[in-house]
């Protein structure tokens, strides 16, 4: 079965470049979010709006991953989610996420929370940049043909 790309939408800055991405290797894609999406006539293109609630998009998405699924995210515990699922998680600055990362990208995460609340970090993030868009086009293409290659193995 061929993998389904899953994009966590609200803010995701790299929805142009997954769909080119999906149209070269013919997959579906659902964006998920809690509104605003564009429709699209692409019958591959999925849009899934969810409740206003805290999680629910992220929830939406844990349900509907399957090995070998790619999922697009900035939320790392929403990402650990998905890699403890066996889906190919990246980041839209092109980070992957791997079991091998997960555990300190959620580490990180929690010292930089940890730092905002307590007032020593203002917690400002860099700005999006062109290098952040192609690194993930160029990570986006090459785990998609990770997951087309592992999913005709098994």
């Amino acid at each position: 079965m061929a993998p389904v790309i899953y994009v966590d939408a609200d803010a995701c800055p790299v929805k142009a470049e997954v769909l080119r991405v999906a149209e070269r290797f013919d997959l579906a894609t659902v964006f998920v979010a809690n509104g605003g999406l564009r429709p699209s006539r692409d019958p591959k293109i999925r849009n899934v709006v969810v409740s206003a609630g805290a999680d629910a998009a992220d929830d939406w998405i844990v349900e509907h991953t399957r090995r070998n699924d790619v999922v697009i995210t900035a939320d790392i515990p929403l990402a650990a989610r998905t890699v403890a699922l066996g889906a190919h998680v990246l980041g839209p600055t092109g980070r992957p996420f791997t079991p091998e990362t997960i555990g300190m990208a959620l580490a990180m995460r929690d010292l930089k929370q940890h730092l905002r609340e307590t007032g020593e970090s203002k917690g400002f993030n860099a700005s999006f940049s062109a290098r952040d868009r192609s690194r993930f086009l160029g990570e986006l293409d090459r785990l998609v043909k990770l997951a087309l290659n592992s999913g005709s193995a098994t």
